[in-house]
């Protein structure tokens, strides 16, 4: 098993912890961490969009004009695509963008995006991660001291005191361990987790 440091939070070492090999120096797998992440942004899509076919426009009872004689092109309705203010052809509908990943495969690319992320040594654990009171500028100071620019910070169970004093800062994101995601882990570049934490996604994702 490898080992790694655990640090507080001013990034001073007070530990060391054993990491998993089979979720922390796994096979990356590139193309199923790209058939989640594939998953996860569609299934965001509310696919809600809808425009009007030449069947919903209002008027179009009349014939503009009659067929023959006026020297113009023949036409028939006002509502058509062709006409300033007609329907729209072909234009979205309501529908589903729903994608299914199978869980094994979930699984295994999450493992995938742990060890790419530990590979390249952005992996911070902490020993624990606690705020007196909801304080952005509390918890940029632990940001700031742990050298993070574009940190995802995964803790235990809900900490309302730590997901309202992060909400306000670009690029940091407070996760707990049941909504560690791949999409989340790949975009953001280093990954905080506390040693609890650790744990409980060793059990998680054990193969």
């Amino acid at each position: 098993m490898a080992k790694a440091d655990v640090v507080n939070i001013k990034g001073e070492k007070v530990g060391e912890v054993e990491l998993n090999d089979e979720i922390w120096g796994t096979e990356v797998k590139p193309h199923l961490m790209h058939d989640v992440v594939v998953m996860q942004l569609a299934n965001r899509r509310r696919g809600t969009a809808s425009s009007k076919t030449r069947g919903d426009v209002s008027g179009g009872g009349q014939k503009p004009w009659r067929q023959k004689g006026t020297g113009r092109a023949r036409a028939g309705s006002s509502t058509s695509p062709l006409w300033p203010g007609g329907g729209v052809a072909h234009g979205p509908k309501p529908r589903e963008y729903k994608v299914s990943v199978p869980k094994k495969v979930r699984r295994s690319a999450l493992r995938s995006a742990l060890t790419t992320r530990y590979q390249e040594s952005n992996v911070k654990i902490l020993d624990k991660l606690v705020l007196e009171g909801i304080s952005t500028k509390a918890f940029f100071g632990v940001v700031k001291g742990l050298s993070l620019t574009k940190p995802l910070v995964v803790v235990d169970g809900r900490d309302e005191v730590l997901e309202k004093s992060a909400r306000n800062i670009p690029y940091v994101k407070v996760l707990r361990v049941e909504g560690l995601n791949v999409y989340d882990v790949i975009r953001h570049e280093q990954f905080v987790v506390t040693l609890d934490a650790v744990k409980r996604i060793e059990e998680a994702l054990l193969p």
